[in-house]
């Protein structure tokens, strides 16, 4: 379950890179970054995640609903992904796109 939760994470971290075009090399460290920080992710694991990410489709509320099954009572845990999506929505200009985006996610974290 953790390795679920490790890739919906990433996911969701790496969605905020993707839908905005941000520039990939200057994201990619503050991504592996948290991934280490929360996963214990080498660096080498966090940019496979990303790359994958970028390159494969993928069902948003699939790897949400994943995250809130593992964390459903755990509002901490979820708050720190929150947290995370905000240091990567900050890392570059920020767009009302970014934080439509940001409010439809913590609205569906904190729906359980």
């Amino acid at each position: 379950m953790e390795n679920k939760i490790k890739k919906s994470v990433a996911t969701l971290l790496a969605h905020i890179i993707k839908i905005d075009d941000r520039d990939i090399e200057k994201e990619t460290p503050l991504f592996c970054k948290l991934m280490e920080i929360d996963f214990g992710c080498s660096p080498e694991e966090a940019k496979t995640f990303l790359k994958e990410t970028l390159q494969e489709e993928y069902d948003l509320d699939e790897h949400i609903a994943i995250i809130n099954e593992a964390l459903c009572d755990d509002k901490l845990s979820k708050m720190h992904i929150l947290e995370q999506l905000n240091h990567i929505i900050y890392s570059d200009t920020i767009t009302p796109n970014d934080y439509e985006e940001f409010e439809k996610i913590k609205k569906a974290l904190f729906s359980c």
